[in-house]
């Protein structure tokens, strides 16, 4: 119950309580860090976790207290976000449409959400799942719907291999890189508050561009 407990209040003080999280539990953290990273990514249900923050926050961390292997850290979340996307890619090209066409998750997984990620992959092609990784939301529903589209195996698993090393790499070194930073230690959850933030701009900007261009487009349409 105590794990579950610290689990849950991981995602609402991540700063301050991934560093209780590995003081008790030590050696186990990195089962949890596992755990978070591939539901994010693996599971179209849980879009909304942490995942750049706080592969950002165990990299500093691993820096200014030594409790995290950082070389562990890497290869531990690099493993979680292939396989979840994998995971989620399978889920995708198995179930996909059925999931969406029965309506029975709505509520969770949003028409918005995909129809976002949907214009992204117009966008960008293949190229959506690696980029995605980048984009809150989008890095969740991304390998869905590749999925559905039965976007090539192979193809699928060099982006989703780039995607994932790149992005851990650069949210972990930055962490590890500027955890001892004295400015960065003073102000970490304002950092880590703004991590977010700008995490979440591009998907904002990017889901409000795609409705101005289809109202846009419907004007046009309508005034045909």
């Amino acid at each position: 119950m105590d794990l579950l407990k610290s689990f849950i209040d991981l995602f609402l003080n991540i700063d301050t309580e991934l560093a209780k999280a590995v003081a008790a539990y030590g050696l186990w953290v990195y089962g949890i860090l596992f755990v978070v990273i591939f539901a994010e990514t693996g599971l179209v249900f849980t879009p909304f976790l942490p995942g750049d923050s706080l592969i950002f926050t165990a990299g500093a961390i691993a820096a200014f207290s030594g409790e995290l292997n950082i070389w562990i850290l890497l290869g531990v979340l690099i493993a979680a976000a292939i396989i979840g996307d994998f995971v989620n890619y399978s889920i995708g090209h198995r179930w996909g449409r059925a999931i969406l066409d029965s309506g029975k998750f709505k509520r969770i997984i949003k028409d918005h959400y995909i129809t976002d990620t949907e214009a992204f992959f117009e966008r960008h092609g293949g190229k959506t799942i690696t980029l995605a990784r980048f984009f809150p939301f989008i890095r969740t529903f991304a390998p869905f719907v590749a999925g559905i589209s039965r976007m090539d195996n192979a193809r699928f698993l060099s982006f989703n291999v780039i995607g994932g090393v790149v992005w851990v790499t650069i949210f972990l070194s930055l962490g590890y890189f500027f955890g001892n930073v004295p400015f960065v230690k003073e102000h970490f959850e304002v950092l880590v508050l703004g991590i977010i933030g700008v995490s979440v701009l591009p998907t904002a900007w990017h889901a409000l561009k795609t409705r101005l261009d289809a109202r846009k487009s419907g004007a046009s349409q309508a005034a045909e």
